[in-house]
This record gives C-alpha cells, structure tokens and sequence, in this order.
C-alpha cells in the first residue's frame, strides 16, 4: 500500500500552485479552507472536490494523473486543476457524479443542488476573479438548479441508474429528483425530525437509506417512496453532532453501514444487514465519531495462490471508515479486525471518501482542506469479481435488476417503412446508451440466463412465497413481546402518520409527498402498513423478515381462526370497543407499533393530510333511525345503518396540513359577559392566526389549504376561507354529523344516519346530495375503513374486506374501483411491460387505495402453472379494471401510467385487434363531421398526445409495423392540417 497527500490539491485560491511540482508529504498538511467532499469520476481520469472557496463555495474538477503518477505531477506540460466552479453562493458539502460520468451534481449551504455537464471545448478560459493566469483547462457549465429544500444541501447520491437523483437537508427532508426530467421532483420524503446528513443507495435501485441528527437511519422502498424500516438503537447513545453522516450499502447489496453509532459508548460505524434489518455487527476502533464510511465499488474473493485448489472462496467486500479522530480504516467483511489504520492523517476530521472504479485507489478529504491518496494492490485485497458474477449475485439478493433492458427485436424481419427503421435504430442506440450508463451497477441481470429451478420471471420463489404469505405484519414491542398486525383493516390514524415519531405538533410524516404530476397535486397518504412493517422513528423496531415468514407458515391455521379477533383488537374504533353512541375513531387509537399514542389529536379528530378517516359502521332497529326518509325507503325487517356522532369536548387541536403547516384549535363553552357560551375556532397557518366564534359547541372540524369547516350541535355546519372570512350561512344537516372532511375546495359530510353529501363551496354547488351507503354495505358486514376524498371531489370508501368504492355522481352509481381479493390482481402478470423507469413513479388516489398489493401475488400464477392464455385473459382483464377505475377516479396521472402499461402488453403480447381499436379511439376522425361524438381530450390529457407517446411503444414490434406506419401517417396528416 501507498500514501500520498498531494499538496497542489486544495481550495486556498491562487495558493494552489505555490506549491512545489513535486509536493508529495507523508502526515498532515498545512490547514487551508476545507474541502468537504471528494469523488472520483467513473473513468478514472479526473476527480471532483467541493467545500469552501474565497467567499462563496467552490467545485474543482482535478486531473487524476498527476495523483497516481510522480513523473506527470512533475511535468509541467500536465495541467493538474482542470475546472473551478464558484457559481455557489456558500459553502459545497458534496459533489457527485452521475454513474454515466456524463454529470457532476454539487449540494450546498445555499439550499441548491446545481448539475454540472462538460461544454463543447471552446478554448482555455481564465478563473473568473483570479488575478494570475489560472486558467480551466476543460469547461463545465450549470445544465440544472435545483430548487425545493429550505435549507443547506448535506448530501446528494444518483442511483444506480442515473434514472433518480436523491438530496438530502438541514430541512429534514429528502427529495427524490427525476434525472431524467430535472427539475421535476418524484418525491419528498418525510419522517426524519433532525438534520439529514447522509445518503445512499443500494446497488440495484431497490432502496435508499438516509441518516440524521434525530438518531436514526430510515430505510425508504423506490416501489412506492415509502418507509420499509427506522433503525435507533445503535444511534441511542450518540451525544453530539458530526457535520456529516455518509452512510454506505455494500456492492452486493448485503449490507447497509452507518456513521456516527455507539456500542458501549465506544464509536462505531454500524453494520445493518439487509435480511431483516438486523443491526448485530460493528466496525469499532475508532477514539470519535465516523463521519463518513465507504465501500469499495468490486465484490472481492481471495487470491489463489499458485498451485493451491481452485476451489471458489465466499466473496467478500471491502469498505473504507473515516472518523473525527482524523483516523482512516479499511475493512475487508471477511476479516475481524482492520486491513489497514492509519492514524492522525489529517489535522481535522475526515469528511468524505472515494473509491476509483477499479476497487484499488481510494482519495479522502478532511475538514482541514486537504486530500490523501492511498494506493492498494490485488494481492492486499484480492481478486474482483467479474461483472457477471457480480450480476449473479444481485439476481439472487434481488430477484431481477430493475433497469429492465428492451428485449431483443425480431432480427430477420424486414423493415419496410423509414420512420420504423429510425425508431428500430434510435432504439438501439438507447440500448447501447442505457448498457453504458449501467455498467457500474452491473444491470446485466437482464441478460443473464436465470437458473429455472429457484427464479421464476426473475424473481426467486422464496420470494414469490413470502409474498403470497404476507397476509399481516409481525412487530416486537419495547418489552420484546411479538405483535400481529393484520392488514386486512388498513389502519389508519386521526392525526399522525403511523410512522412519524414526533407526537407534538407539527406531526411530522414519514409519509412520502409525492408531487407526480401538475395535474394530480394528490396528497392523501397511505398510512397503511406495506410489505414489512414500518418501524416508527425514535423507537428500536426492527422486524426480522425471515422471522415473519418462518412464524406465519407455523400458525397458519391459527391465524386464519384469529383473524376476525385480531381485526376487532387492531382497530380500537370497532364495534366491541366503542359502542354505537359513543364518537368516531377513538381518541385513545393505538398507532401501529408499540402503542404510541398520539398527544395533541383529541378525540377522532379528522386530519386533513391523511385525507383516510377510520370509521366503523354499527347496525341497529330501524326505530333508532333519525331520519323518516331513510326509514321509509328501507323495508321493514332490514336493519338500518347508524354512524357514531362525535361526543362534545371542552377543547381540541388538529392538524389541516403540514405543507404549509395549518392547524385548528376549538375551544368550547366559553364565558362571555352576557354569562351565554360562544365557541371559539382558531386557525394557525404557517405563523399567521385568525379566529372566529360560533354560538353552540363544536363537534367536529377539518380544513384544507383553501377552506375550513366545522360542524356544530344542532346539525349546522359552517364553512370559512383559508383566511377566516364566513363563505355561507350555516347549512343545516339532515342528521347529525358523523365525520367531516375536506380536500381543496370540497366538503364531505357523513351523516350519522349513513348518508353521504360533497359539495363545491367555490362553485356553490352540490355534487353528491344524502347519497345512503345501504348500497355497498347489502349483504356484506364488513366495515368502511377508510374515507378519501380526492382532489376532484370524489369520495372512495375502502372497506374491511379489501374493496373500495367510488359514488360517480354523473351516473349516480356506486363503482367497485378495487378489490385486494380479487383473483385478477392475483394473477396478472405484466412485469415485462413496465416502463423500466417510471414503473414505480406513479402514485395518485387509485395507488393509495391500492397500495402494494397490485404487486403481491403478481407471480402465483406461474406457481400453480397457470396456462398462458389464462394468464393472457387475466392480466387484459386487471389492467382494463386499472384503466377503468383511474377514469373514474379522475386520476388523469394513473390513467396515462396505466394506459402506456396496458399498450405496452397489447404489443409484447401480439393483440392487434385490441391496439387497433385504442389507437382508433385516441386518433379520432382525421376529418371533421358535425356528428361525432368523439371528444378530443380526456381528464385534460390530449388523446392524440397519448397516441404519439404510444407509436414508439408500437413500432418495439415489427409485427406492427403497418398499424404503426398507418397511424404515424395520420398523425402527419392532422399536423399539416
């Protein structure tokens, strides 16, 4: 092994070329303005620093050569510094570069993450202020800014697609950026309550972990930008700060390691293995705090010496730990103690590390404003493995890769149209581009020839089993004692997101923002639990997957007895534990794990954010009814329906929204001079208050960005604006109130005589008018577990046995728009038509009904050897139904997702009747007559839009080439025209 500390390597300015050509020293340098962050480019050739410069912050882009060569750091003619970038405003905390190497990403002190591109070579240009004749040899200018977080950018990470680009903030938030498409932003995730400092990305895209200041490292899935796990108990005895956190996944994607924990109140950096999120291993050694660990890019195994077996050796990784002590280890995971130390190499703490490609350089930056480079070699590490073997070893953590390549197209076909052939070739040259850019993450799983006893589809059928098995969540409380969690009830909370740890307000979710579209701002949150348990942040849960399974296959039976039992206990607002009088949704609810209860969310308080209200349905005589209408429209021996009204409180808090954050406060009974009782509603909006009073006591409130309402005793219910000012009289109820709820500018009014109204406060009209919901509970006894209300004002019941239904108030119908026991869902399959990027970007009300479990039981009809042409029937089927219900839900987002899914299964698939008449439908008749009923648009998307998204999913086929060719030609007619 050897070390170097380059000298010419820092951000002092000018100072930089002071030094001597050969500056080469062994110890710690001279302290200059610190460099935060260093990484090395994937060809090797460059490096990129970040940190500190004159007065504003600095990016540098380095010459690698005169690093690892002594003889071209001494010729002068080899330009060691070739780009300086100071468009930051303060300080850089990291640089990045994208795994293509085509961009550089830069976060810092200025809230901006800005995406750097190498320019076309124009000539040599000077530093912009430098006074000498220091000039960029290669010129890098800003393609992107990047603006969403409110404060310092700790910490940027492409994934390994390039496809995401991921930021972390002092704002406590993470933000998932589409690479693809900057600046559009895929996701905010939300659920840490301290600084975020650190981030990483599993090999394969699969996960992203982040750590923060709030003592935990969170675990959030790419399928839905949810949170899988929050690990604390490492970090519970951390005391103090680093000024970063940077967190690793090893190449294999076997295990997660951590900055900054504690074992014994020694440092340690923390090693989480991703089969259950087990946290039983450390790094330890270090005299203070990690700040930074990292691992080597190669999967290792042991050297063969000459002669010896060739039998294979079990590979290993290899992972670099940095420290405040100044101190840098090495480690290899098949050895206990450090490869290497070395000591006291820097003057201040180690800040960030890089590995070069070839898994055997490595550079460090320190606080102190220098860099070292130390160089090892094949017989200290020992021998990479090959890409393929790399490959194999994803395919078995992960099932298939998931950046999907295009499969190969039909070679012998001739192709007889131009515009096909340009599309055939762009085609390939995106593949040839994609194989480039995926190198690094080995995507090759794709291609590779999976084993057909243990892989199905490219997922492994212990998975494809453990899926099928996940019928409820195991969780261990603070005592140890093991926890069922059925999922049947999707529960879901009052006030606070299941997996938010903050119980004074404001609630912080864990909850992902997802800001997919313009056109679907959606912001109901899906607090229900999903594959694994969601651990809750401040807390030691970490589910033990293996253990899950290995129980649920022991008390199946037991189970399947128990789960009536089990859903009663796992809702405290069902009818055993609250009788019919008293209010909706229990004040007391238990949260998902461990029984954390919710401080500040009195009494079934409707949350605007969650927009998902829990309700319980309770039967009784027809005599108790409130209403003689809805008597006398139900026959005598039926039962009628009857909700709880909530019960009167002296006072109550809620929270409206957390972006920007709204609360309402209501105080009840009291005293004026007069001796009469006012109630007084008081509405807190990012800092700013109003209050109004009211003459008889507040039963229920909600609100939304744009109006507040509140039901009254007396069944009046009054509606104000975001500003407090009066939009109507009192409207008087039928019945008394049961929940409240609004979304924009909608309200929602369940009555306890089970009836439902929305009205359009702007519009002043009413949308849906005492609609019963006799309908969808007849003949079944299966309670409403959630209530949405989407952003077009339309309501969705989910229901306790895994249905949801939509009211469509044009046709006055209640629709089923999902079922989780469907056999459909079940057993499509259509994993080959996903879009390799956008499949797990899609979210909206119909993901939220749905959550995960359109993913589930996808592969169980390949184990029960479902013919093909049933498996053909099924998946049209279900994919029809997606298409259907995001219709009518209104979700123009979804409906687009699933309309491309849909297309690009008709064309894998070969079904030219069925793409003929979608693409007839979203053409149109070329030419105008004054009969048609063809409507050009549909939920605002243009539909000869999506037909030109869908002709380059069509010409994928040749066997389409004609229908292709046929539609292009009409498209060009109607643009000419």
């Amino acid at each position: 092994m050897k070390l170097l500390k380059p000298t010419w390597v820092n951000h002092n300015g000018e100072g930089r070329l002071a030094a001597p050509p050969g500056s080469r020293c062994r110890g710690a340098g001279r302290a200059g303005k610190p460099i935060f962050s260093v990484d090395i480019h994937p060809d090797g050739t460059k490096f990129a620093t970040g940190g500190q410069g004159q007065d504003s912050g600095k990016v540098v882009i380095w010459n690698m050569a005169p690093v690892l060569k002594e003889e071209d750091e001494k010729n002068e003619n080899i330009p060691k510094m070739l780009c300086q970038m100071d468009n930051h405003l303060a300080c850089v905390n990291c640089v990045r570069w994208s795994n293509n190497g085509v961009y550089l990403a830069s976060g810092g002190d200025d809230k901006l993450i800005m995406v750097w591109k190498r320019a076309a070579y124009i000539g040599p240009s000077t530093v912009f202020g430098s006074s000498s004749k220091l000039t960029n040899v290669e010129q890098w200018r800003c393609v992107s800014i990047l603006r969403s977080h409110s404060g310092d950018v700790m910490d940027v990470a492409w994934s390994p697609h390039d496809a995401w680009l991921a930021s972390c903030s002092v704002d406590n938030t993470v933000v998932i950026w589409n690479a693809v498409k900057f600046p559009e932003i895929l996701a905010t995730l939300k659920g840490h309550s301290g600084l975020v400092k650190g981030l990483t990305w599993d090999p394969v895209g699969k996960y992203i972990a982040s750590q923060a200041d709030d003592r935990s490292l969170k675990v959030w899935r790419t399928m839905d930008w949810q949170l899988e796990t929050s690990i604390t108990k490492p970090f519970d005895e951390c005391g103090g700060t680093t000024h970063v956190l940077r967190l690793s996944w090893s190449p294999d994607g076997h295990y997660l390691v951590s900055a900054h924990a504690m074992n014994n109140s020694g440092p340690t950096a923390q090693i989480i293995e991703r089969d259950g999120w087990k946290t039983n291993m450390d790094f330890v050694g270090h005299r203070k705090a990690v700040t930074v660990v990292k691992f080597n890019p190669k999967i290792f195994k042991k050297k063969q010496k000459n002669g010896s077996s060739t039998k294979s050796s079990c590979p290993y990784c290899c992972c670099a730990v940095g420290s405040k002590d100044r101190s840098l280890s090495v480690w290899l995971t098949c050895l206990k103690r450090p490869l290497v130390v070395i000591h006291e190499l820097f003057d201040k703490s180690i800040m960030d590390i890089s590995w070069t490609l070839n898994g055997l350089g490595i550079l460090v930056c320190s606080m102190d404003g220098s860099v070292a480079f130390l160089d090892f070699s094949q017989d200290e590490l020992g021998d990479p493995l090959s890409e393929e073997e790399k490959s194999n070893i994803h395919q078995s953590t992960y099932g298939k890769s998931l950046a999907i390549m295009t499969e190969a197209q039909l070679s012998t076909t001739i192709i007889e149209n131009p515009e096909m052939l340009k599309y055939q070739q762009r085609q390939q040259q995106q593949q040839v581009e994609q194989k480039n850019a995926s190198i690094r993450e080995a995507s090759g799983t794709a291609t590779a020839a999976p084993k057909v006893a243990s892989m199905v589809n490219g997922e492994s059928l212990e998975d494809i089993r453990k899926n099928l098995l996940k019928k409820q969540v195991e969780t261990r409380t603070a005592d140890g004692r093991r926890r069922i969690t059925p999922l049947c009830i999707a529960q879901l909370d009052t006030g606070v997101n299941a997996t938010s740890a903050s119980t004074a307000p404001p609630a912080s979710s864990s909850s992902v923002l997802t800001t997919p579209s313009k056109i679907e701002p959606m912001k109901a949150f899906d607090s229900r639990f999903t594959e694994r348990s969601k651990a809750t942040s401040g807390t030691a849960v970490v589910t033990n997957t293996n253990q899950i399974v290995v129980d649920r296959l022991k008390d199946q039976n037991l189970i399947k007895d128990n789960k009536p039992k089990d859903i009663l206990e796992s809702s405290s607002d069902s009818e055993e534990k609250i009788p019919a009088a008293k209010p909706l949704s229990a004040p007391k609810r238990k949260l998902e794990l461990e029984g954390e209860t919710v401080e500040k969310k009195k009494k079934g308080r409707p949350r605007k954010d969650s927009r998902l209200v829990p309700v319980t349905l309770t039967v009784q005589a027809p005599a108790t009814l409130a209403s003689e209408k809805d008597a006398a429209c139900i026959s005598a021996p039926a039962l009628a329906l009857k909700l709880p009204s909530p019960i009167p409180q002296k006072s109550f808090t809620l929270q409206v929204s957390s972006d920007p954050s709204m609360y309402l406060e209501v105080e009840n009974e009291m005293t004026t001079v007069g001796g009469s009782k006012l109630s007084r509603l008081k509405c807190n909006r990012e800092g700013k208050e109003w209050e109004t009073v009211l003459t008889s006591r507040i039963l229920t409130a909600a609100g939304s960005c744009e109006i507040v309402s509140v039901a009254c005793e007396k069944r009046t219910l009054s509606v104000f604006s975001a500003c407090g000012r009066r939009l109507l009289p009192p409207i008087i109820l039928n019945t008394p109130i049961s929940t409240l709820h609004c979304t924009g500018s909608y309200i929602m009014a369940l009555t306890t005589a089970a009836t439902l109204s929305v009205w359009d406060v702007h519009k002043q009209t009413v949308i849906i008018r005492d609609e019963s919901l006799q309908t969808i509970f007849s003949g079944s006894d299966a309670t409403v577990s959630q209530i949405l209300l989407t952003q077009h004002g339309i309501p969705v019941m989910s229901m306790s046995d895994g249905k949801a239904y939509c009211f469509n108030p044009s046709l006055s119908t209640w629709n089923l728009v999902s079922d989780k026991q469907d056999s459909l869902a079940q057993c499509a399959d259509f994993r080959n038509s996903l879009p390799s990027q956008e499949a797990m970007l899609c979210s909206g009300p119909l993901a939220v009904i749905q959550g995960r479990t359109s993913n589930s039981g996808r592969q169980a009809a390949r184990l029960f050897s479902m013919p093909h042409l049933v498996q053909q029937e099924t998946t049209l089927a279900y994919l029809e139904n997606q298409i259907a219900a995001a219709l009518m839900l209104q979700s123009s987002h979804e409906y687009r997702h699933w309309l491309l899914i849909y297309a690009r299964y008709l064309v894998n698939e070969g079904f030219e009747y069925r793409l003929r008449e979608l693409c007839k439908d979203l053409l149109g008749p070329v030419h105008y007559s004054a009969g048609s009923q063809w409507e050009s648009t549909v939920m605002g998307l243009r539909k000869r839009e999506l037909l030109k998204e869908l002709l380059p999913v069509i010409g994928q086929n040749l066997r389409f080439q004609r229908l292709f060719t046929e539609y292009q030609e009409q498209l060009d007619i109607l643009r000419d025209k």
